[in-house]
C-alpha cells in the first residue's frame, strides 16, 4: 500500500484474524498498526492442518486486544472506509459470526473449534 499514511485507519490481515487499526509506523516492508476493532475473529485450531483435530495441536487463538500493536506486512494492509465500530462490539460480532459459521456444518473440527471459541468468549466477557 504505497499511499498509506501515518494515522490512517486500515483493515489488516494478521495471523488468521482481520483487524481495523491505525497506522503508527512505517517499518519498510511492514506497518506497525494499533488495533481499534476486530473485523474477523481468528480461526481456531492448527492453521497448518485446517479441518483436522486428530494428531495435531489444536490452538486457541484469541483476538488481539484493544490498542495492541501488530507488525503487518504491507500487502495485507488495505484502506478502511466506513464508521469505526467500538472494539467490544466488534469483538462480540466477530465471535458470533464465527460461531454461526462453525455451527452451520456438523464436523469434528467445527465442534472442537466452536467449543474453543465459546471458552474464549467467556474470557472476553
Amino acid at each position: 500500500m504505497a499511499d498509506t499514511q501515518l494515522g490512517q485507519l486500515v483493515r489488516a490481515h494478521y495471523n488468521s484474524g482481520i483487524y481495523i487499526g491505525e497506522v503508527m509506523e512505517d517499518r519498510g516492508d511492514r506497518f506497525l498498526i494499533k488495533v481499534l476493532a476486530v473485523h474477523k475473529h481468528p480461526m481456531q485450531g492448527d492453521l497448518h492442518n485446517p479441518g483436522k483435530v486428530d494428531d495435531v495441536f489444536f490452538h486457541q487463538r484469541k483476538a488481539l486486544a484493544y490498542n495492541e500493536k501488530m507488525n503487518v506486512a504491507k500487502p495485507a494492509v488495505h484502506p478502511f472506509e466506513g464508521e469505526l465500530p467500538a472494539y467490544k462490539e466488534s469483538l462480540s460480532k466477530s465471535v458470533e459470526k464465527l460461531k454461526n459459521k462453525l455451527a452451520y456444518k456438523d464436523t469434528p473440527f467445527n465442534k472442537k473449534a466452536l467449543k474453543t471459541l465459546e471458552e474464549l468468549e467467556r474470557k472476553y466477557n
